[in-house]
């Protein structure tokens, strides 16, 4: 076959490890035949021929479990689709516990599968014993088994994926090496592959851990680095069958695998180490098929604690122990989808250990993405534009790739912050809040406050799935601003200006509310995708004829900025966007107009500053933009200043507060109020698979306005139709109970789904969580909600449930209009 490179191709993808293959094959299944693959040196020489080949269902969220299964159907079917072996076998898995608080992980873990139509079982030891005799169970609490649960040879399963590409006319060239992108006007050109150049539409890199060095010179964010990951295999064990089910032992941070009648044990160490160890290359080495000289030092204290799980292999010599380098992100997801920087460039990499679990999911996925416009389901958790720039700096990346590995097999508490790498982004009035007790959390990049310690005691959550030290501070908070007024510092959330003759056009076409409004309007507005899905959830203020001033939440600005910016196209107007300038104070509470009154000045009454409107105050000689709107469901506003001042206006509003019981408060304050109050969260509890009928936000729709607007026509035939999914309200009357989200929803013993946000509601004495049901054939209403028994499981235990289509809080929504 000759190797000569064709001047160009629709689709370029760059790299032939499991995923670019994945992706070359999934795009030729979609009839996509103008595809070309390079790899640079040979198929599988980045990690793929290295990967330990586990093909694990289950994932944190339910779409990402989706993508997992995809993956073990997609191996189990291919050996016969393309006469490639694959080395598929489905032993199943067993995970264990050690502690109590793992076990109820492992238990929350198997409710979830449950739901998801996965195969999980709770076990005790001596189940664990008799599917695999020779673990060590003394210490074990139990454990979780999916029978179902596979494994591959990376290696087979990638040649398969080529073959089925290279059978459907997609062009595969090794020893390709592409040495840049060719880009004009923000848009991706092609690709440089030495002295040639190839000319595409879209470029897909999928080229692993050296995805960034390919890219640098165009100021593209790929924030991945990668790690040293070590494994041993032991020489044949005689006695040990190929059914012999995978053993993950998070505790000991360890895995155990059958190879050919061999034990392969994997070791996720809580302290990793960064690969290189000095400087990354600013370009790609000449180097394939790396293996890094293992440091037995390092690697031996842990193989002798995974030991302690097996103690027959103290007796079995050692074949191998292999080191070799897997890409971390820094938060354990992948990064997947278009870049925000250079139009019709799409990322597939940063797997985190999970390739070959997720490549057959991102193939299918990533092949939507590029030839529909959009993937099939909200990916918004492994979207690349969840990350700020700074995240792509190699001293950030060395400093969070220490913790990430080994997250992998630690407890997934429910509120725990990362330990390193913090810092990055600090609101103005961090030194202030920090000498006040406040506990801080971190969100894109941002050091925000989570709660507020007392006098004395530490800001720092000791861990746990029920009631922390934490619960009674928050309460605290939780209460003053639902009697009086909490002070939240908003810094961080993200303001853009769209300005222009062709602003209101701009903006009214993409939001699904009404923007042709007088000045000093605010509206509540969703963005919705061509079938009506939710692609953010904000809100928008109208300074003038052609002046619009949008705020939204700090973890999607990139992802919104690129959505609005993306639909300017050749529209006069332009975007700016101006974060880095303003501070923003929630002054939220029953008291808090009597406190703002007084520090602006002048009276504020309902009739002349009414809720969703805007006015500029004059405070301490400080200019503000005073919101009047609410997301904890109390009367309140946000208070935007200049950056420069934030620090001022703080003090002010403190000082003059302290006689109506002012308190500075944290987001889990928040969350706890806004959950009551059934506010959704974008992310949470809707997103791009939500329109605003299911997500109860039709209020938010201009159904009358004569401006056509993105989804119009998939809403307005939905609305048609009577309503299947419905996201509801829940309580749970038990002080036992604590719901963190992905908790089975039951009706009449029927799954319904999942609860999407969850918290303590401090004001209702009852676990509360919003969470979408579904009724076959539509009725979806409140007398098929009254009539139905609910119940939600919580790590394996059901409990009896309050639903409802109404917020349990205020239900009427008086208190922010009052």
């Amino acid at each position: 076959m000759t190797n000569e490179l064709p001047e160009s191709a629709r689709i370029v993808i760059i790299g032939g490890g499991i995923v670019g293959a994945s992706i070359a094959y999934h795009l030729a299944a979609r009839g996509e035949r103008e595809v070309l693959l390079l790899e640079r040196d040979r198929a599988t020489s980045g990690t793929t021929w290295h990967a330990a080949g586990l093909v694990a269902q289950l994932r944190a969220t339910e779409n990402l479990t989706r993508l997992s299964r995809y993956s073990l159907s997609l191996y189990q079917r291919l050996e016969r689709e393309t006469g490639q072996a694959t080395g598929f076998r489905a032993p199943g898995a067993i995970s264990l516990a050690t502690t109590d608080e793992r076990f109820t992980e492992l238990r929350r873990t198997a409710s979830m599968a449950r739901h998801l139509g996965v195969d999980a079982h709770v076990i005790l030891p001596s189940e664990i014993r008799a599917l695999w005799p020779a673990v060590e169970t003394d210490d074990v609490v139990g454990a979780i088994h999916l029978p179902d649960d596979a494994m591959v040879s990376p290696v087979d399963v990638t040649n398969a994926l080529l073959a089925g590409a290279r059978e459907a006319g997609v062009g595969i060239r090794s020893r390709a090496p592409v040495s840049g992108l060719l880009v004009r006007k923000g848009r991706v050109a092609g690709v440089r592959c030495d002295a040639e150049e190839i000319r595409a539409e879209i470029v897909v890199l999928a080229a692993g851990m050296w995805s960034r060095q390919l890219v640098a010179e165009h100021g593209i964010t790929i924030p991945l680095h990668a790690a040293e990951h070590y494994y041993a295999i032991t020489e044949a064990i005689d006695d040990l069958p190929e059914t012999t089910p995978i053993l993950r032992d998070p505790d000991r941070n360890a895995y155990f695998k059958e190879d050919a009648r061999r034990l392969l044990v994997g070791l996720f160490e809580r302290v990793a180490r960064p690969w290189p160890p000095g400087p990354l290359p600013t370009r790609i080495p000449d180097a394939s098929f790396i293996e890094i000289e293992a440091d037995l030092d390092h690697v031996s204290p842990l193989l002798d604690r995974a030991f302690d799980r097996l103690p027959a292999l103290r007796e079995v010599p050692l074949r191998q122990i292999f080191c070799g380098p897997e890409s971390f992100t820094p938060d354990d997801q992948f990064l997947l989808g278009e870049t925000p920087e250079v139009a019709g460039l799409f990322v597939a990499a940063g797997f985190n250990s999970i390739g070959i679990q997720a490549a057959g999911g991102v193939g299918w996925v990533l092949a939507d993405w590029i030839l529909d416009g959009a993937p099939p389901m909200d990916l918004w958790e492994v979207d690349i534009r969840r990350f700020e720039p700074f995240a792509g700096r190699e001293d950030y990346l060395r400093r969070r790739t220490v913790e990430t590995l080994g997250l992998l097999y630690e407890i997934h508490w429910p509120f725990r912050q990362p330990e390193t790498a913090r810092n990055v982004r600090q609101s103005p009035l961090h030194d202030r809040l920090a000498r006040r007790g406040a506990c801080f959390g971190v969100l894109a990049g941002w050091e925000r406050p989570l709660w507020f310690a007392r006098p004395g005691e530490a800001p720092v959550e000791e861990p746990t799935f029920g009631r922390s030290n934490a619960f009674e501070p928050i309460g605290e908070e939780h209460r003053a601003t639902r009697e009086a007024i909490g002070l939240y510092d908003q810094s961080s959330y993200a303001e853009f200006l769209l300005e222009g003759p062709d602003a209101l056009e701009v903006i009214d076409r993409v939001s699904a509310n009404r923007m042709d409004v007088e000045p000093g309007r605010v509206v509540y507005t969703q963005w919705l995708n061509s079938r009506g899905g939710i692609e953010a959830d904000l809100t928008v203020t109208r300074l003038d004829q052609d002046r619009f001033w949008i705020v939204t939440a700090p973890a999607t600005r990139r992802r919104d900025h690129h959505h609005l910016a993306r639909a300017i196209g050749s529209a006069r107007a332009r975007l700016v966007d101006e974060s880095d300038d303003w501070a923003a104070l929630g002054l939220m509470g029953p008291r808090s107009r009597s406190l703002l009154e007084e520090v602006a000045g002048e009276r504020l009454p309902d009739e002349d500053f009414p809720f969703s409107t805007a006015r500029d105050l004059s405070i301490g000689g400080m200019a503000v933009r005073a919101l009047r709107l609410t997301y904890v469901g109390e009367l309140g506003w946000e208070l935007h200043v200049a950056v420069g001042d934030a620090g001022d206006l703080f003090d002010v509003l403190l000082r003059a507060g302290a006689r109506w019981g002012i308190r500075p408060c944290g987001f889990r304050a928040m969350q706890s109020c806004r959950i009551e109050k059934g506010y959704r969260h974008w992310g949470h509890d809707i997103g791009p698979d939500d329109d605003p009928l299911v997500a109860g936000l039709a209020f938010a729709v201009a159904w009358d306005k004569s401006a056509d607007f993105v989804g119009r026509a998939a809403v307005e035939e939905a609305r048609q139709r009577p309503l299947e999914r419905r996201l509801l309200h829940f309580a749970i009357d038990d002080e036992a109970a604590m719901l963190h989200g992905e908790e089975p929803i039951y009706r009449n013993g029927e799954r319904m789904g999942l609860i999407t946000s969850g918290a303590w509601g401090y004001s209702l004495g009852a676990a509360i969580g919003l969470g979408y049901a579904r009724r076959t054939g539509g009725g979806l209403d409140a007398d098929w909600i009254r009539e139905g028994t609910w119940e939600i499981e919580i790590a394996g235990r059901r409990f009896p449930a309050r639903a409802s289509l109404r917020a349990f809080h205020d239900p009427g929504t008086k208190r922010p209009r009052s």
